[in-house]
């Protein structure tokens, strides 16, 4: 097969993966079926288009392929007698067009779903990341090691478990109402965070940025939006992650090594991504039920987007979003942030005393950021030795190598 060949059919995969395995779901009533169903399919594909060309509908062709397959699997299947019964008539009536029909009707619905199931509170954080980038992302497995540093075994079996965890929960294909989704959106919204942020500031590893997965939780908040148009935390979700990642191409220098926010070359933050997230931002704030935790970050990236330097920054308003944002969502990073936030707008020793009524917080023990921001504040005051001393601290917790080179340099450098 040519390359041109197999990549064309990869960004069909991208682009279908999601619709044909939500509506495979709804159809089979197990997730772990419908992926299979589907990577059936996109064999059948990458054997099939290469002589016979991409199908006029390919989402149609991928649909009805994985049909055929699921009627022959289950007949040679006696295990899934019962499921045939079941299932057999609903997935043998009408032609190839009723099921093109049945990928279109109610697809919106079908998708809202996949994402509650996949970021179903009964599985692990690391699982929901993996399932959901696997499930609606279109990502391999491989894909996803890479993305998170671990190997393909650990990925494939964090994926199994997951739809297994799913199928013995008895976990429903069903967008939940009432006050269970709003819990479950919260879960939803953390998993295409968490997808964001170690594409923003990776954990670990030799890369600073990794913009691919910033790209995927992009992708997935913004289908997310349009599936959930009345909840204003998925549009301040959005805002938040359009708005940061304008800031990519700065985030790093031509060395590889971390760009600070306030050394930024703000001509290279892109124009379109921030007008992007101050439209979402506004659709959040036009919903009228004030902003949660997202739209509240979201309105303090707004701030930095809108400031053409640094200099020009609103830190007071800044301060006054980080103070309400530790009021609506209580966390000792918030509190961090805040802290950061007041040394700005009104002086280091006003945030250092903030920073040192944390240090006792287990919760920031092991967190780098906070000796790397006591540092920064020592410096500002002149005590260069007790700021060196916290940046090399700072180095030792790291995981990211990018990250442990700046703030080495940064204990040796002339400190202001």
């Amino acid at each position: 097969m040519s390359a041109g060949a197999h990549a064309a059919i990869q960004a069909v995969w991208r682009i279908e993966s999601a619709r044909l395995i939500a509506g495979l779901t709804r159809l089979v009533r197990d997730v772990g079926l419908a992926e299979d169903l589907a990577q059936d399919a996109l064999v059948a594909a990458l054997e099939q288009w290469p002589e016979s060309g991409v199908p006029e509908n390919p989402g149609a062709w991928l649909m009805a392929t994985a049909k055929h397959r699921a009627i022959d699997g289950l007949r040679r299947s006696a295990r899934l007698e019962r499921k045939y019964a079941e299932l057999g008539r609903e997935l043998q009536e009408g032609d190839e067009g009723d099921f093109e029909a049945a990928l279109e009707d109610g697809v919106e619905d079908d998708l809202l779903r996949l994402v509650f199931m996949t970021c179903h509170p009964v599985l692990s954080r690391e699982a929901r990341v993996a399932l959901t980038l696997r499930l609606l992302g279109g990502l391999t497995t491989p894909e996803i090691a890479r993305a998170f540093l671990a190997t393909e075994a650990t990925i494939a079996q964090r994926i199994v478990r997951a739809k297994r965890t799913l199928s013995e929960a008895g976990v429903p294909f069903e967008a939940p109402g009432g006050g269970e989704r709003a819990a479950r959106l919260a879960s939803v919204l953390e998993v295409v965070y968490l997808i964001f942020n170690e594409g923003y500031a990776a954990t670990a590893g030799d890369d600073w940025v990794r913009p691919a997965l910033c790209t995927e939780a992009l992708r997935l908040g913004r289908i997310l939006a349009g599936l959930a148009p009345d909840e204003p935390e998925v549009h301040g979700l959005v805002s938040l992650m359009e708005l940061q990642a304008s800031r990519l191409r700065a985030r790093t220098g031509a060395d590889g090594l971390p760009v600070l926010l306030l050394d930024q070359d703000r001509s290279r933050w892109d124009g379109v991504l921030i007008r992007r997230g101050l439209a979402a931002l506004e659709r959040a704030q036009a919903l009228g039920a004030g902003l949660g935790p997202y739209g509240l970050q979201a309105a303090i990236a707004a701030c930095h987007a809108r400031a053409r330097s640094a200099e020009a920054t609103d830190w007071i308003r800044i301060a006054a979003l980080y103070d309400a944002l530790s009021q609506l969502a209580p966390s000792p990073v918030a509190e961090l942030n805040r802290a950061v936030a007041v040394s700005m707008a009104f002086g280091p020793a006003a945030g250092l005393e903030l920073i040192d009524a944390l240090a006792a917080e287990p919760a920031l023990r092991s967190y780098h950021l906070l000796p790397s921001a006591r540092g920064e504040l020592l410096a500002r005051l002149g005590r260069d030795g007790e700021a060196r001393a916290e940046f090399e601290r700072a180095a030792s917790l790291t995981r990211n190598g990018r990250e442990r080179a700046l703030l080495l340099a940064r204990a040796v450098a002339p400190l202001p």
